[in-house]
C-alpha cells in the first residue's frame, strides 16, 4: 500500500516522534519551511512538536496524539519528522495502526525514525520513507541533491535511478552554515558482485535491530537491505549489529545489501568494511555495495521502505534503481 504522490498545494505536517523541535534553531526552521514552500507544499505543525522534557523529547501521549491526528486529518497528505533521536520505539505499542492503514500518508524521516517507519510498514503494509527530516531542509548550502531526490520520490511517478552526487559532507553544518567542508565523491563501490531485485527494508541498522523478535520487525524474505549507521557505530559495533540481523528469520532469502556512507568519526574504512562483509559466509552469494548517498552524511536520497530496488554490481560498477 502506498499513499498518493504529493502535488503542489498539498499540506505536509511536521511532528516530533523522537526529539523535540525545540532544539532546532529558529533560523533553521524558517529556512526549512521556505524550502518546503518552494516545492509548493503548505507546512503545518503538530500541537506538541515543540514540547520538551529532560531527554529533549516529549511524553508518549503527546507524540501519539500528534501522530494520530496527522493521519486522521484529511487535509494532510504528507508527514515529515523534525529530527531523529533515541526513543521513537517507545511509541510502537501505543499506535493505532488501523488509523494509519485507513488514512495512508507519506511519512518521511531517518535515523531513529527507522523504528517508526519499519513498524508502520510491518503492521500495515504502507510504504514509508527513509529520507530527510524537516530539520534537514534548514541546510543553507549543499541541499540541492537531497531536495532533488526527495522531490523525485515524493512527487514524480517514474522509477528513480540513483546517481552519485559530486560532493559529500560530514561537517556539523547546523553549527556553522557558511564554513562548510565538502569532499569529492568517488561514488559507491562493490564488495560482492551480483544482481538482485527485491523489497527495500532497513535504514538505520542499530535502530532496526531494536525491533528484533517483535511484531514490529518487517519480514526480511525477498529483501534488499539498505543499511547505514552513525558515528556512534564503530566497526566492531557495526559488525555485531550486522551479524544480529543475519540471525533473523528470513535472512536466508535476502537478495542483496546496499550500505550507506559512514561518518568519518565512526572510524570505518573501506578495508574494514570489506573485511566485515567477507568474514560472513551468509553473505557470499549476495551482491553488496557501499558508500551510497544515504545515512548520516549529506546529501541523501529518499528511500521507500517497502518499495522495490534493482541492484547491479558488476565489474566494479554499481547501478541502483528504486521505485514504489
Amino acid at each position: 500500500m502506498k499513499a498518493q504522490k504529493l502535488k503542489p498545494g498539498d499540506e505536509i505536517r511536521i511532528l516530533s516522534p523522537s526529539r523535540s523541535m525545540s532544539i532546532i534553531a529558529k533560523e533553521q526552521r524558517k529556512l526549512s519551511e521556505q524550502r518546503l514552500s518552494e516545492m509548493g507544499l503548505t507546512v503545518t505543525y503538530s500541537k506538541y512538536c515543540e514540547e520538551s522534557d529532560a531527554f529533549s523529547s516529549s511524553s508518549i501521549e503527546s507524540r501519539i496524539q500528534d501522530l494520530h491526528e496527522a493521519f486522521l486529518d484529511p487535509n494532510v497528505s504528507g508527514i515529515l519528522t523534525t529530527i531523529g533521536g533515541y526513543n521513537c520505539n517507545q511509541l510502537l505499542s501505543y499506535i493505532d495502526y488501523d488509523i494509519i492503514a485507513s488514512n495512508p500518508k507519506r511519512l518521511c524521516g531517518y535515523s531513529d525514525i527507522t523504528a517508526l517507519s519499519s513498524a508502520i510498514y510491518a503492521k500495515t503494509g504502507l510504504i514509508t520513507y527513509s529520507g530527510p527530516h524537516y530539520s534537514t531542509f534548514g541546510m543553507l548550502h549543499g541541499i540541492e541533491y537531497t531536495t532533488e531526490y526527495f522531490y523525485k520520490m515524493m512527487f514524480q511517478e517514474a522509477p528513480v535511478s540513483v546517481l552519485s552526487s559530486a560532493e559529500w559532507s560530514d561537517d556539523a553544518w547546523y553549527m556553522d552554515q557558511e564554513n562548510r567542508t565538502f569532499i569529492q565523491n568517488d561514488g559507491p563501490y562493490v564488495i560482492n558482485e551480483g544482481k538482485a531485485e527485491g523489497v527495500i527494508i532497513g535504514a538505520n541498522l542499530c535502530t532496526l535491530n531494536l525491533l528484533h523478535g517483535t511484531e514490529f520487525m518487517p519480514s526480511l524474505a525477498g529483501a534488499i537491505l539498505f543499511l547505514e549507521d552513525d558515528l556512534e557505530s564503530q566497526p566492531p559495533t557495526f559488525d555485531r549489529d550486522l551479524q544480529s540481523l543475519i540471525h533473523q528469520p528470513g535472512f536466508h532469502d535476502v537478495k542483496g545489501i546496499v550500505i550507506g556512507r559512514f561518518q568519518r568519526e565512526s572510524q570505518m574504512s573501506g578495508q574494514l568494511l570489506h573485511d566485515i562483509i567477507k568474514s560472513k559466509k551468509e553473505l557470499e552469494h549476495l551482491p553488496v555495495v557501499a558508500d551510497v548517498n544515504f545515512g548520516h552524511t549529506t546529501p541523501q536520497i529518499t528511500i521507500p521502505v517497502g518499495g522495490e530496488a534493482t541492484l547491479e554490481a558488476i565489474g566494479g560498477e554499481v547501478k541502483l534503481s528504486i521505485t514504489e
